[in-house]
């Protein structure tokens, strides 16, 4: 793996979910067939909902507030757009270990990682998949997971949140989950520049996925 090059792809517009979600199983099946090295992309998203695989009807609150998109990745809803940056990936396990658990524990880090160059200080949830945040003591999501594997080539990614309108949640129970709120980067420090942010991606991706 010491030479194995990853790409990075940094969209510097808003990009349409499914023209996201085209882009990038297009991907997995070239990372699978060895025809294109692994790739992390980062982008924005106009403001949808996206349903998981394990979502529940109950959980779409308004369904004409956004679009709302079905997707085959893992988890149940949650809310892509403005003040949100978005991280895919196609990853090969394959070339890795084929370890899923061991791959979600390290997309979580790399996440926790980002957010510790900003002074923000983050956890994973057993019970809770994504990465939270404590304020006056309640638990706080401010980043999504969602992850699936197809043929052990693992893709879609996460999103964090920077400075989206809290009530752009309100149509939806974000990720089932009723008794717990959502963060920004924006509720505990400055904004960091988007080339800041980009580069604490990549950084932290090397580390822990390069060696």
């Amino acid at each position: 793996m010491e030479n194995f090059k990853i790409i990075f792809k940094i969209s510097k517009s808003p990009i349409e979910y499914n023209q996201a979600i085209n882009f990038l199983e297009k991907k997995v099946g070239e990372v699978y067939q060895n025809k294109k090295k692994e790739f992390v992309w980062i982008l924005e998203h106009p403001s949808i909902y996206t349903r998981g695989i394990s979502s529940k009807n109950g959980d779409l609150l308004i369904p004409d507030l956004f679009p709302v998109i079905n997707t085959n990745r893992g988890g149940q809803f949650t809310y892509h757009g403005p003040g949100q940056i978005v991280v895919y990936f196609a990853i090969n396990l394959n070339n890795r270990g084929k370890e899923i658990k061991k791959f979600v524990r390290m997309v979580e880090l790399w996440i926790i990682n980002i957010l510790k160059d900003f002074d923000i200080k983050s956890y994973a949830d057993p019970k809770n998949i994504g990465i939270w945040v404590k304020n006056n003591n309640l638990d706080n999501k401010i980043a999504a997971i969602g992850i699936r594997v197809k043929k052990w080539i693992a893709y879609h990614g996460f999103a964090i949140n920077i400075n989206v309108p809290k009530e752009n949640y309100r149509g939806i129970v974000p990720c089932g989950i009723k008794n717990k709120g959502i963060a920004n980067i924006a509720d505990y420090t400055k904004i960091p520049s988007k080339f800041d942010l980009e580069n604490s991606i990549k950084k932290n991706f090397e580390k822990l996925f390069k060696n």
